[in-house]
Protein backbone atom coordinates (compact mmCIF):
# COMPACT_ATOMS: atom_id res chain seq x y z
CA UNK A 1 0.00 0.00 0.00
CA UNK A 2 1.28 3.71 -0.95
CA UNK A 3 2.00 6.09 1.53
CA UNK A 4 -0.53 8.55 0.10
CA UNK A 5 -3.32 5.27 0.50
CA UNK A 6 -2.01 5.00 4.26
CA UNK A 7 -2.91 8.77 4.77
CA UNK A 8 -5.97 8.45 2.99
CA UNK A 9 -7.44 5.36 4.96
CA UNK A 10 -6.45 7.02 8.04
CA UNK A 11 -8.09 9.86 7.38
CA UNK A 12 -11.24 8.01 6.41
CA UNK A 13 -10.71 6.17 9.99
CA UNK A 14 -9.63 9.33 12.58
CA UNK A 15 -11.48 11.64 10.47
CA UNK A 16 -10.85 15.87 10.54
CA UNK A 17 -8.61 15.34 14.25
CA UNK A 18 -6.03 13.22 11.82
CA UNK A 19 -6.18 15.45 9.34
CA UNK A 20 -4.75 18.26 11.67
CA UNK A 21 -2.03 15.62 12.92
CA UNK A 22 -1.22 15.35 8.99
CA UNK A 23 -0.92 18.65 8.71
CA UNK A 24 0.98 19.57 11.63
CA UNK A 25 3.30 16.64 10.69
CA UNK A 26 4.06 18.10 7.31
CA UNK A 27 4.95 21.75 9.08
CA UNK A 28 7.29 19.74 11.40
CA UNK A 29 9.11 18.04 8.20
CA UNK A 30 9.20 22.25 6.63
CA UNK A 31 10.26 23.57 9.84
CA UNK A 32 12.84 20.88 10.73
CA UNK A 33 14.35 21.11 6.68
CA UNK A 34 14.38 24.93 6.60
CA UNK A 35 16.29 24.73 10.06
CA UNK A 36 18.65 22.21 8.92
CA UNK A 37 19.55 24.71 5.25
CA UNK A 38 19.38 27.22 7.64
CA UNK A 39 22.44 25.95 10.31
CA UNK A 40 24.37 24.41 7.58
CA UNK A 41 24.03 28.38 5.70
CA UNK A 42 24.92 29.82 8.56
CA UNK A 43 28.06 27.55 9.72
CA UNK A 44 26.57 25.97 12.94
CA UNK A 45 28.88 23.79 14.94
CA UNK A 46 31.67 24.16 12.49
CA UNK A 47 34.35 27.02 13.37
CA UNK A 48 38.00 25.70 13.52
CA UNK A 49 38.82 28.27 10.98
CA UNK A 50 37.28 31.30 13.56
CA UNK A 51 38.97 28.82 16.12
CA UNK A 52 42.16 29.37 14.35
CA UNK A 53 41.71 32.33 14.60
CA UNK A 54 41.21 33.11 17.90
CA UNK A 55 44.13 31.31 19.03
CA UNK A 56 46.45 33.62 16.67
CA UNK A 57 44.66 36.50 18.69
CA UNK A 58 45.82 34.97 21.76
CA UNK A 59 49.29 34.49 21.31
CA UNK A 60 49.59 38.14 19.99
CA UNK A 61 49.60 37.35 16.18
CA UNK A 62 46.93 40.04 15.52
CA UNK A 63 47.44 39.97 11.67
CA UNK A 64 47.40 36.12 11.18
CA UNK A 65 44.31 36.24 13.46
CA UNK A 66 42.32 38.70 10.83
CA UNK A 67 43.88 36.77 7.56
CA UNK A 68 42.42 33.26 9.49
CA UNK A 69 39.30 35.51 10.11
CA UNK A 70 38.87 36.34 6.85
CA UNK A 71 38.30 32.75 5.79
CA UNK A 72 35.64 31.62 7.94
CA UNK A 73 32.45 31.24 6.83
CA UNK A 74 30.64 31.55 10.55
CA UNK A 75 28.64 33.78 11.37
CA UNK A 76 29.86 35.06 14.45
CA UNK A 77 33.03 36.23 12.10
CA UNK A 78 31.82 39.59 11.12
CA UNK A 79 31.22 40.14 14.58
CA UNK A 80 34.50 39.02 15.72
CA UNK A 81 35.87 40.96 13.46
CA UNK A 82 34.17 44.28 14.49
CA UNK A 83 35.68 43.63 18.08
CA UNK A 84 39.41 42.93 16.41
CA UNK A 85 39.18 46.02 14.76
CA UNK A 86 38.71 48.12 18.39
CA UNK A 87 38.51 45.80 21.32
CA UNK A 88 39.13 49.19 23.63
CA UNK A 89 36.17 50.51 22.14
CA UNK A 90 34.12 51.69 24.85
CA UNK A 91 30.69 49.87 25.12
CA UNK A 92 31.78 47.27 22.53
CA UNK A 93 31.28 44.37 24.23
CA UNK A 94 27.73 45.15 25.03
CA UNK A 95 26.61 45.99 21.56
CA UNK A 96 28.54 42.51 20.38
CA UNK A 97 26.57 40.71 22.99
CA UNK A 98 23.45 42.45 21.82
CA UNK A 99 24.45 41.57 17.96
CA UNK A 100 24.86 38.23 19.05
CA UNK A 101 21.94 37.67 21.09
CA UNK A 102 20.08 38.83 17.72
CA UNK A 103 21.72 35.74 15.94
CA UNK A 104 21.35 33.21 17.90
CA UNK A 105 17.63 34.35 18.08
CA UNK A 106 17.06 34.08 14.60
CA UNK A 107 18.57 30.47 15.03
CA UNK A 108 16.10 29.85 16.92
CA UNK A 109 13.23 31.03 15.29
CA UNK A 110 10.73 28.40 14.66
CA UNK A 111 11.57 26.49 17.76
CA UNK A 112 8.11 27.71 19.14
CA UNK A 113 6.38 26.46 16.38
CA UNK A 114 8.09 22.70 17.04
CA UNK A 115 7.24 22.98 20.68
CA UNK A 116 3.60 23.73 20.20
CA UNK A 117 3.09 20.93 17.92
CA UNK A 118 5.08 18.36 20.56
CA UNK A 119 2.67 19.45 23.07
CA UNK A 120 -0.45 20.09 21.28
CA UNK A 121 -0.27 16.59 19.11
CA UNK A 122 -0.91 14.12 22.24
CA UNK A 123 -3.78 15.90 23.30
CA UNK A 124 -5.50 16.24 19.78
CA UNK A 125 -4.54 12.67 19.73
CA UNK A 126 -6.21 11.78 22.93
CA UNK A 127 -9.30 14.41 21.84
CA UNK A 128 -10.10 12.36 19.06
CA UNK A 129 -10.10 9.17 20.94
CA UNK A 130 -12.20 10.64 23.80
CA UNK A 131 -15.03 11.44 20.55
CA UNK A 132 -14.52 7.93 18.86
CA UNK A 133 -14.92 6.38 22.19
CA UNK A 134 -18.19 8.69 22.55
CA UNK A 135 -19.57 7.44 18.95
CA UNK A 136 -18.92 4.07 20.05
CA UNK A 137 -20.83 4.09 23.14
CA UNK A 138 -23.33 5.91 21.34
CA UNK A 139 -23.91 3.02 19.02
CA UNK A 140 -23.64 0.86 21.86
CA UNK A 141 -26.72 2.38 23.41
CA UNK A 142 -28.27 2.55 20.08
CA UNK A 143 -28.13 -1.39 19.42
CA UNK A 144 -30.31 -2.14 22.60
CA UNK A 145 -30.33 -5.55 23.69
CA UNK A 146 -29.07 -6.75 21.06
CA UNK A 147 -25.26 -5.84 21.09
CA UNK A 148 -22.65 -7.12 19.22
CA UNK A 149 -19.26 -7.01 20.59
CA UNK A 150 -17.68 -5.88 17.97
CA UNK A 151 -19.14 -3.02 17.11
CA UNK A 152 -17.98 -1.33 20.60
CA UNK A 153 -14.27 -3.71 19.67
CA UNK A 154 -13.73 -1.94 16.10
CA UNK A 155 -14.99 1.80 17.83
CA UNK A 156 -12.52 1.43 20.25
CA UNK A 157 -9.70 0.52 18.13
CA UNK A 158 -10.72 2.91 15.90
CA UNK A 159 -10.86 5.60 18.16
CA UNK A 160 -7.18 4.59 19.32
CA UNK A 161 -5.77 5.68 16.10
CA UNK A 162 -5.88 9.15 16.70
CA UNK A 163 -3.65 8.67 19.67
CA UNK A 164 -1.58 6.75 17.93
CA UNK A 165 -1.06 9.51 15.30
CA UNK A 166 -0.86 12.55 17.65
CA UNK A 167 1.93 10.27 19.62
CA UNK A 168 3.73 9.69 16.26
CA UNK A 169 3.93 13.04 15.36
CA UNK A 170 4.68 14.72 18.69
CA UNK A 171 7.30 11.99 19.84
CA UNK A 172 9.69 12.77 16.81
CA UNK A 173 8.99 16.55 16.71
CA UNK A 174 10.58 16.75 20.85
CA UNK A 175 13.15 14.71 19.69
CA UNK A 176 13.95 17.17 16.83
CA UNK A 177 13.47 20.30 19.26
CA UNK A 178 15.92 18.56 21.49
CA UNK A 179 18.78 18.28 19.27
CA UNK A 180 18.20 21.76 17.74
CA UNK A 181 18.18 23.44 21.38
CA UNK A 182 21.46 21.37 22.21
CA UNK A 183 22.89 23.02 18.92
CA UNK A 184 22.00 26.76 19.19
CA UNK A 185 22.66 26.06 23.41
CA UNK A 186 26.18 25.01 22.10
CA UNK A 187 26.60 28.49 19.71
CA UNK A 188 25.82 30.51 22.47
CA UNK A 189 28.78 29.20 25.01
CA UNK A 190 30.92 29.04 21.95
CA UNK A 191 30.13 33.01 20.94
CA UNK A 192 30.34 34.72 24.20
CA UNK A 193 33.99 32.82 24.54
CA UNK A 194 35.05 33.56 20.85
CA UNK A 195 33.67 37.38 21.64
CA UNK A 196 35.25 37.36 25.46
CA UNK A 197 38.83 36.12 23.82
CA UNK A 198 38.90 39.44 21.50
CA UNK A 199 37.50 41.98 24.21
CA UNK A 200 38.81 40.66 27.82
CA UNK A 201 42.69 40.07 27.34
CA UNK A 202 44.21 36.91 29.06
CA UNK A 203 45.26 37.35 32.09
CA UNK A 204 49.27 37.53 32.72
CA UNK A 205 50.82 34.30 34.34
CA UNK A 206 52.10 35.12 37.91
CA UNK A 207 55.40 34.14 36.86
CA UNK A 208 55.57 36.73 34.16
CA UNK A 209 54.34 39.32 36.34
CA UNK A 210 56.44 38.44 39.04
CA UNK A 211 59.55 38.50 36.24
CA UNK A 212 58.55 42.29 35.23
CA UNK A 213 58.91 43.47 38.94
CA UNK A 214 62.42 45.08 39.39
CA UNK A 215 64.76 43.12 41.85
CA UNK A 216 63.32 39.85 40.88
CA UNK A 217 65.21 36.91 38.77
Amino acid sequence: MSPIAVLKELLNLGGPVVGILIVMSIITLAVTLYKIWQFSACGVGRHKVLSDALAHWELGDWQSARARLGQSRSYLAPLVDVAMQGPDTPGLDTRLDAEAGLSLARLERGFRVLDTIAQLAPLLGLFGTVLGMIEAFQSLQTAGSTVDPSILAGGIWVALITTAVGLAVAMPTSMVLAWLESRTAQERVFADKALRTVLVPAPVPPTVATSAVPGHA
